[in-house]
């Protein structure tokens, strides 16, 4: 089975579930961009992935042997991580603000 359009589920600020579709994404990137036409900036790649992230965690809660899936979060972290890692080193207080704002630990 093919899909035209890949989504992916998640709990939104009021508890209720979001497909990730493109306008969920938009407004992600609405909210996490720097400037108008900002869709590339790590903020964005950040915040993005971790709503991705976000997904397969909740997914191996339930299918705990999914070992294929697995392997994708695990290159999914590596690939925020280095985002993170670019970002820390060349602007410390946009870092400091995209883990307060995504709730991520480092």
């Amino acid at each position: 089975m093919v899909c035209s359009q890949i989504d992916y589920q998640f709990k939104s600020k009021e508890g209720e579930e979001v497909v990730l579709t493109p306008e969920y994404k938009k407004d992600i990137v609405d909210q996490f961009k720097l400037h108008q036409n900002d869709t590339g900036s790590p903020e964005v790649q950040i915040a993005l992935l971790s709503k991705r992230i976000g997904y397969l965690t909740d997914h191996f809660k339930i299918h705990k042997k999914d070992h294929h899936s697995r392997r994708g979060l695990l290159k999914l972290v590596g690939q925020r991580r280095r985002l993170l890692n670019y970002l820390k080193r060349t602007d410390v207080m946009r870092y400091q603000n995209i883990i307060k704002e995504l709730g991520i630990r480092k």
